[in-house]
């Protein structure tokens, strides 16, 4: 493996790349430590340091996308979290929106121009998330309990407000026009890449913390446990996530004059998680709402304590029953609009192939869905066992709070990016040399 590293930087064009990608992330990292005008360096320090011995923030879900540039209120405090909300409702509409569903089927030109309106809506979205935080950091909210929580926008006056919220919105434009030219020049998926260092650059400081407030000999027994069951639960996402039902498809021999056509056999790949992450992003945006709503309100309700002491610390078992029968609600509802039974079997069925045994069109569509269902059941639950692994962390270990690394969203995203980066090197390695990472 580590021959083909090297020969990986022997190569001109892929030692090009790989520099070029890299020069992209220490930008991207270069910008989640610059604060936004108007911001109180000082006071944001203060608040974050308190924030990490009581770790009790709202907003875990979005500053873990963004690296933890959200807390330190700096030009990508946004990170790439508007994009890929833009992603997934413009995923969501192509089912909803007859034009849009048109766009997907002209290829080429139909997908550039999705990409338009998913950049139009990430920067709206970006002015709408942006507003939205500045308004928390002039209240004091976003740091909830900090002492000089108000002493974070020192100035609040309109200019400044305005200020802070096109900073952010370029800020994340930037960022995406970042992760667009890694898609163009670099290695991998840009927006995944980024997404992919965002979470990675806060597993130091979160093993570093557990290894701090651990008990026994130092904290080491502690900070070596949790590396244990980091490695257990890297190879069982690689495995699910690599996990597939092929099935078979036979295609039927044509002759055309004298030359005969098809007659391949072939497969098509169910993968078990077949939704990947978006369902756990799904549930736990949902579950942030009524937190969100009962932060901002100043009464003192019935419904505001409930909320309080049942849904915002993340480990009662109401949060824990509900954000795991959402994650397997949305898994079955992503994969249901994502796969498409009946447009698979019509074009099977209109080039000649077919499923050994099944009949073509709608028996096929019929057997489709059961196939799909029951891989999918095994595929909801992993994905809301991975998910509830911060939780039970808590309560495990006395210092592993919700920034517990090896969990939930952030290591399925690690290993899904990891291995699809891995397989692009790997195949570009293929073209030249004709062997891999592994032989």
């Amino acid at each position: 493996m580590l021959t083909a590293f090297a020969r990986a930087f022997k190569t001109p064009d892929l030692r090009k790349k790989l520099l070029f990608t890299l020069g992209i992330i220490v930008l991207y990292r270069l910008g989640a430590h610059i604060p936004v005008p108007g911001v109180s360096y000082e006071a944001v320090q203060a608040c974050v340091d308190q924030a990490k011995q009581g770790n009790n923030s709202l907003f875990g879900l979005v500053n873990m996308f963004s690296g933890g540039a959200l807390l330190q209120v700096t030009i990508f405090a946004l990170g790439i979290m508007p994009y890929i909300t833009a992603s997934i409702i413009l995923q969501l509409l192509t089912v909803v929106i007859p034009r849009l569903e048109a766009l997907k089927k002209e290829g080429q030109a139909g997908q550039a121009k999705i990409t338009q309106y998913t950049r139009y809506l990430t920067v709206a979205l970006a002015i709408l998330q942006g507003t939205g935080l500045v308004a928390t950091a002039r209240t004091g909210a976003l740091f909830s309990g900090c002492r000089v929580a108000d002493q974070v926008v020192p100035d609040q006056s309109i200019f400044v407000t305005v200020v802070m919220v096109i900073t952010m919105t370029a800020g994340t434009a930037l960022v995406m026009w970042l992760g667009e030219l890694i898609t163009d020049r670099g290695i991998g998926n840009g927006m995944s890449i980024l997404m992919f260092i965002s979470i990675a650059a806060g597993f130091p400081g979160a093993l570093w913390a557990i290894k701090e407030s651990g008990n026994l000999a130092g904290g080491w027994i502690e900070f070596g446990t949790v590396i244990l069951i980091g490695f257990v639960m890297v190879g069982l996402v690689v495995f699910v996530e690599q996990a597939q039902r092929r099935i078979p498809v036979q295609y039927a021999k044509r002759m055309i004059g004298r030359r005969s056509y098809g007659g391949t056999s072939t497969y098509i790949p169910l993968k078990v998680n077949q939704a990947g992450v978006i369902p756990v992003i799904f549930a736990s945006s949902l579950l942030y709402i009524p937190a969100l709503i009962a932060q901002f309100s100043s009464s003192t309700a019935g419904w505001k304590t409930w909320i309080e002491a049942h849904f915002v610390k993340g480990d009662h078992p109401y949060y824990i029953t509900v954000y795991f029968l959402l994650i397997v609600f949305f898994a079955f509802f992503y994969v249901a609009i994502s796969f498409n039974p009946e447009e698979v079997a019509d074009n099977m069925k209109k080039y000649g192939g077919f499923i050994p045994g099944i009949r073509a069109g709608r028996p096929t569509a019929e057997y489709l869905s059961y196939v799909l269902n029951r891989i999918t059941w095994p595929g909801s639950l992993y994905l809301g066992l991975i998910a509830l692994v911060p939780t039970m962390a808590l309560a495990g270990f006395g210092g592993a709070n919700q920034n517990f690394p090896f969990g939930g969203t952030s290591i399925l995203i690690i290993v899904g990016v990891g291995l699809e980066t891995v397989k692009q090197i790997e195949s570009q390695l293929q073209q030249r040399n004709y062997e891999g990472f592994l032989r």
